[in-house]
């Protein structure tokens, strides 16, 4: 990032041998940070390598984050002694190790994030502070329902949804306490349970999954029933239970700190417009009413709403009020797919909220499934400031 460059100016000029500098202007040239005319005029204006060196890192850094990325992963593939005098992170060339992982512009694993960034941010009064302790203290609770009384209301690919979210999680630091299969009081129980854990003290944020069938207001228990005898309970959860249940008064512990809460699950039975997604032969949708015999056995969709507003809450809720959404019988959700990916490729420097609208914008532009739409939710953010994950800080900070 630029401001690492700033940081360590004066030790580069002073560092950096003739041999390295046009090296990296090899290199820049040819990642395009630096123009041919560029290169030209650093090597044939300046007669000493320090002034060199002064045009070469002045110029990058005018360029940006992604350009100054860049050259600090460059100068640790040619000069690893000098990376290491300037005290530059290890994570820093998270763009190099990203251009090998990347598939159709997404990352297939997580792009670490640098202790420059993390430092940078500690200063910034618009983030949540994020600590050594805190970092090692996070927690995350994940709860999945896929097999149902009814074994017409299975959830197929929902596996793949529980593997997939307990993966990303536990690469951003968080210990994961997992469930599968509850019914609407069990959910309850799992939540209040999960509000009193010790490690709350000390952890800077919260995650909250649940992935279900879903109709509005609710997220169905493996009991659900679609035709109840009169005085039969419906098995749901209320949604907004979440909210009651981690806010100041029950959960005290997590006063001011970010509660990040993703719902895969229907929120009705309408369809919306228009959906695009490899694989759409295998779509169907999450709520309990499934798809008629001229839409695909293999897409699933998912309902549900929200409440009461709290502090320092963000919600990522499947689709809008009223609409399905759609899982792929094998693959999973799309919602939860596209949230991978999108976390893996772009954790590393953007903050939650952002990460929820890049998950947004994706299904606007790439996802279609038989002239149908899905858009995600992002409901309830009462959060005052940035909250950045830092991905891969954790194995950085000792």
């Amino acid at each position: 990032m630029s401001a690492e460059l700033a940081r360590v100016r004066t030790k580069f000029v002073d560092g950096v041998s003739s041999a390295v500098i046009d090296d990296l202007l090899d290199d820049l040239l040819e990642d395009r940070i630096l123009s041919d005319a560029e290169k030209d005029s650093i090597l044939q204006e300046n007669n000493s390598t320090r002034n060199k060196a002064r045009q070469l890192i002045d110029t990058v850094k005018k360029k940006g984050d992604d350009a100054s990325w860049k050259m600090i992963a460059h100068l640790l593939n040619r000069d690893p002694t000098l990376h290491k005098n300037l005290a530059l992170s290890s994570g820093q060339p998270a763009h190099s190790v990203a251009d090998s992982q990347v598939v159709q512009g997404w990352s297939t694993t997580l792009i670490p994030t640098s202790q420059a960034f993390w430092r940078e941010k500690q200063s910034d009064k618009s983030t949540y502070r994020v600590t050594k302790t805190s970092i090692a203290s996070r927690m995350a609770l994940l709860i999945t329902n896929i097999k149902f009384a009814d074994e017409r209301l299975n959830r197929a690919g929902a596996e793949m949804d529980e593997q997939n979210m307990k993966n990303l999680l536990g690469a951003n630091g968080y210990e994961v306490v997992q469930y599968s299969n509850l019914t609407g009081e069990q959910i309850k129980e799992a939540l209040v349970k999960f509000s009193k854990h010790p490690k709350l003290k000390e952890t800077d944020s919260v995650f909250v999954v649940i992935m279900s069938h879903g109709k509005m207001g609710a997220v169905l228990g493996v009991n659900w029933n679609e035709n109840p005898i009169s005085d039969e309970k419906p098995d749901i959860f209320p949604v907004s239970d979440i909210y009651k249940y981690l806010n100041t008064v029950n959960c005290p512990l997590m006063e001011d700190k970010p509660k990040i809460i993703i719902i895969q699950a229907c929120r009705g039975d309408e369809k919306g417009s228009v959906l695009v997604s490899d694989g759409a032969e295998n779509t169907v949708c999450d709520n309990t009413q499934q798809p008629s015999s001229s839409a695909s056995p293999d897409y699933a969709e998912d309902a549900l709403r929200f409440a009461p507003k709290e502090k320092d809450f963000i919600s990522l809720l499947s689709c809008t009020p009223d609409q399905v959404s759609y899982r792929h019988t094998e693959r999973g959700s799309v919602l939860i797919q596209y949230f991978v990916d999108v976390l893996n490729t772009y954790g590393w420097r953007d903050d939650i909220e952002e990460l929820f609208r890049k998950v947004m914008q994706r299904f606007e532009e790439e996802f279609t499934f038989q002239h149908r739409r899905q858009i995600p939710s992002k409901d309830r953010c009462t959060m005052i400031r940035r909250f950045y994950l830092f991905p891969g800080l954790q194995d950085q900070i000792q």
